[in-house]
């Protein structure tokens, strides 16, 4: 993402819907997978601003992971400068089986090869261990945003699972989220597209670039982390979250 995505994200992200919901989610199946205790490392890879980061640095170790300058400086706002890691090439500069928690909040569509890059996950969590991720769902929805955000992709549940080795991961939980809100997204970006069809261009502002009313915010976040705490299996949805745990 260039200077503008991240200061648009920094702006709304504590409160968004979206952002904050992500982010209750992801702590939430964290607690109940494998609670943390003070000692555990957690490396957040792709940390963006730091937020997710930050908010766990109260009940564990945290690192942040990102390969844009960007977003190392906003990070260094926020973190010591050992908390910090620059990606260079493919491998995270951390031993093998040195985490608890690696997590990637939207990550995995930016990287053109994802399954290295679960591969490396891993080599470096520890047996009973979690990895936490969460994707863009539904080649359906894919749009104009997806490309401003530099996406190689949106997954299926199938495309994801398959990005977690069988003999490395046991997976504890995969779902689509987002469940109750896709039709209106899917309308939304269908229409936009027809307003680019007929030469009207695309709107000037995006609807994840603003805050809603403080009514709709609520309910939408409730929308999103509500259902996505069930162990249904929802047939579609606008992203997904994955939870495995590390084989011994």
């Amino acid at each position: 993402m260039d200077a503008a995505e991240y200061d648009n994200l920094e702006r709304v992200e504590r409160e968004h819907w979206y952002y904050a919901g992500k982010r209750r989610l992801v702590r939430a199946w964290i607690e109940r997978v494998r609670p943390p205790i003070t000692t555990d490392v957690l490396l957040d890879c792709g940390a963006g601003t730091g937020l997710f980061a930050e908010e766990m640095a109260a009940r564990c170790r945290v690192l942040v992971l990102d390969d844009h300058e960007e977003s190392l400086r906003r990070l260094r706002r926020r973190f010591a400068p050992e908390q910090i890691l620059s990606l260079s090439g493919a491998a995270v500069p951390l031993p093998a089986r040195s985490l608890e928690y690696v997590t990637a909040l939207d990550v995995l569509e930016h990287v053109p090869d994802d399954a290295a890059v679960t591969r490396e996950f891993a080599r470096l969590v520890k047996p009973g261990g979690l990895a936490v991720v969460t994707v863009p769902a539904s080649m359906a929805l894919w749009s104009e945003w997806d490309v401003v955000l530099h996406h190689h992709r949106r997954y299926g549940r199938a495309q994801l699972c398959a990005l977690f080795a069988p003999d490395a991961w046991e997976i504890v939980h995969v779902n689509y989220t987002n469940v109750l809100v896709y039709p209106g997204v899917w309308l939304v970006r269908r229409l936009r597209e027809l307003r680019r069809r007929v030469g009207l261009g695309y709107p000037s502002a995006r609807s994840e670039d603003r805050m809603p009313p403080r009514w709709l915010n609520a309910l939408l976040r409730a929308s999103f982390t509500g259902p996505a705490g069930w162990r249904v299996p929802f047939p579609i949805g606008v992203s997904l979250v994955l939870v495995a745990r590390r084989r011994g």
